[in-house]
């Protein structure tokens, strides 16, 4: 077995027996009933900027909460604590982080100065409460479903899913406090100012990145059981320091009047500030699918059975790339259908893996599975899902998606620079 996997557990997990669980669900509910009331107080005072913020960051965190389910695509998580780990980060995280960051800001100004508190208070007092408020909500799904944290890969998904859920609550309670500073009546303008701010320039490289790296530090913890409990423990403690770190140079006033106002200016400091952890975070997101790839396409390959995986298919899956690749290839030779069967033989064939890894009875209703789309993909003329060769196309639309992202993040900049 790989050092850094753990067989998948049990389909079955008795989360009702566990004590976490219920202690978790109240401080869900407490969350909930907070949350709720300062949505009241939202909605009787601004109802259309309320509802406008709600829907504007709903939709926001949809193509956020699609990649994460994809990113573990081989053992995903079960979708109830996915669902778990998004409330907890926009319920529970939000309700204690709004009052505790407001008292440890107090705190700073106490013991330092008011001025220290209003130039450092957000990249100290923030980052503070709400990393280790984020971070328990890893820690949760743990004491709830141990068994279901059993690669780094795991602790990455869940980290980001609290982060996000944290991030979309909090966006909507900053785009509200917008419209009220701007004393216009309900507006919806400083609700679209907002989120161009902290959506769309600053969402990459907010919350999701942060909860994912100090996800990481509590998936090593869990994991990594061939290493001392100390180097372990070190390994959560400097990932959550990470965290920390990326959030508070973030909110801090390091390179704010280094480069002036303009459009290039502005757009160097976020990548400055935000591509940092966001490169660390996918290097921890590539080695740990590695990992895990070379985990179940080892299992896989001792299957030695064509009609349930090739070995090009073995290659293809243990790799997103490839994946993609395999995919795009079956869509250029056999149209639409044939690259949703392709993708529906890969998910076929990762979970008899996670069941083969499992020795569960589960194994043969999977391998019949992945017959049947096999035999959906024989019937259009595409027996094998396999990558063909690298098209300049998909090489030219990566590179036109890039020179397109910054070419919005110019416009948006520059709309915000005249609004």
């Amino acid at each position: 077995m790989s050092e850094a996997v753990r067989p998948g557990a049990p389909r079955a997990v008795p989360y009702l027996r566990q004590p976490a669980f219920w202690i978790v669900i109240v401080l869900l509910v407490v969350g909930a009933v907070r949350i709720a009331q300062i949505a009241a107080l939202f909605f009787g005072s601004f109802p259309l900027a309320t509802l406008t913020a709600i829907v504007m960051f709903g939709l926001f965190a949809v193509p956020f909460w699609l990649l994460l389910a994809e990113l573990d695509f081989l053992e995903r998580e079960p979708a109830g604590l996915r669902v778990l780990a998004f409330a907890w980060g926009g319920l529970v995280a939000t309700s204690v982080s709004i009052p505790g960051s407001t008292a440890l800001d107090n705190l700073i100004a106490k013991l330092g100065s008011p001025d220290l508190a209003a130039e450092w208070g957000a990249a100290l007092a923030g980052p503070t409460v709400e990393e280790i408020a984020k971070t328990l909500g890893v820690v949760a799904i743990v004491l709830i479903a141990r068994t279901q944290v059993n690669s780094v890969l795991d602790g990455i998904v869940y980290g980001a899913l609290v982060g996000l859920g944290f991030q979309i609550v909090e966006n909507v309670v900053f785009a509200i406090g917008a419209v009220q500073q701007a004393g216009l009546g309900d507006r919806v303008q400083p609700v679209i100012t907002t989120f161009l701010v902290r959506g769309f320039l600053a969402g990459i490289w907010s919350h999701t990145l942060f909860g994912a790296l100090a996800g990481a530090g509590i998936g090593y913890l869990v994991v990594r059981r061939e290493r001392s409990r100390r180097r372990r423990v070190a390994v959560a403690g400097l990932a959550l320091f990470g965290a920390w770190a990326s959030h508070s140079l973030w909110n801090s006033p390091i390179l704010r009047d280094s480069f002036g106002d303009s459009v290039p200016a502005v757009l160097a400091i976020l990548l400055l500030k935000g591509l940092p952890p966001l490169l660390l975070v996918l290097y921890l997101v590539r080695r740990a699918h590695d990992r895990e790839a070379a985990y179940y396409v080892g299992i896989l390959a001792t299957v030695r059975d064509p009609g349930l995986i090739t070995e090009s298919e073995l290659r293809a899956l243990g790799s997103g790339s490839r994946r993609g690749a395999a995919r795009r290839h079956a869509a250029a030779s056999a149209g639409r259908e044939a690259k949703l069967a392709v993708r529906r033989l890969q998910r076929a064939q990762a979970g008899l893996a996670v069941e083969l890894s499992r020795g569960s009875d589960g194994a043969g209703a999977c391998a019949d599975r992945v017959r049947r789309h096999r035999a959906t993909l024989a019937a259009l003329g595409y027996p094998e899902a396999v990558e063909g060769a690298r098209s300049w196309r998909h090489t030219a639309s990566t590179v036109g998606t890039a020179a397109l992202a910054l070419a919005v993040l110019w416009v948006a900049l520059s709309a915000l620079g005249t609004a």
